[in-house]
């Protein structure tokens, strides 16, 4: 009887008649199908939309993903397009310019047209944001300014503060694009 596991049916396993070998005598089997068919055909059904799903978004973003890094690569190549056709009309200023530098000797009015390029130059730069800085005479700020020496204060009111400006400072949009070089009074 070693061979044989035989058990005695104990407490409510008499009420089952399940085998685990198909081969084996008895009623039911494990591996037969213990609910309706329809709701595994059911359940089948919804995982194959969930995957489905799945694959659809899965795919849509891997689109977009791909659309961002495209429109981000063309916004990169062509972020200075507007300011260097702008930039052209004041080169074009500067050629005009040159030329007449070669051909007057009319200091007057070599002045003049350098000064008109110089203000032309600076008007587009303030429509495309650029604001200079004021920094003479206000007090030195290290967010703002980087100090390249000090220099004993040539009035009292004036220690702590900017005396002299050796580099100018830009905003761009009301951020920082460089700091200003400055001499402080101590």
């Amino acid at each position: 009887m070693a061979d044989k596991d035989v058990r005695e049916p104990v407490g409510d396993d008499r009420d089952f008649d399940i085998n685990a070998d198909e081969n084996m005598s008895g009623t039911s089997h494990l591996n037969e199908p213990l609910g309706d068919d329809s709701e595994v055909e059911k359940l089948k059904a919804e995982l194959d939309a969930a995957k489905d799903k799945f694959l659809r978004l899965q795919a849509e973003f891997d689109n977009f993903r791909r659309r961002s890094a495209k429109e981000r690569i063309e916004l990169m190549q062509t972020a200075g397009r507007d300011v260097i056709n702008d930039m052209l009309v004041v080169v074009d200023d500067a050629e005009r310019a040159q030329k007449q530098l070669e051909t007057t000797d009319d200091v007057k009015s070599i002045r003049e047209g350098v000064t008109l390029v110089f203000n032309k130059l600076r008007n587009v730069l303030q429509s495309k944001g650029l604001k200079p800085m004021e920094t003479i005479g206000t007090e030195f700020n290290p967010d703002l300014h980087e100090a390249i020496t000090e220099i004993p204060a040539p009035a009292k009111d004036l220690k702590g503060k900017v005396v002299d400006e050796v580099v100018k400072g830009y905003y761009l949009n009301d951020k920082i694009i460089r700091h200003a070089k400055v001499v402080v009074g101590k």
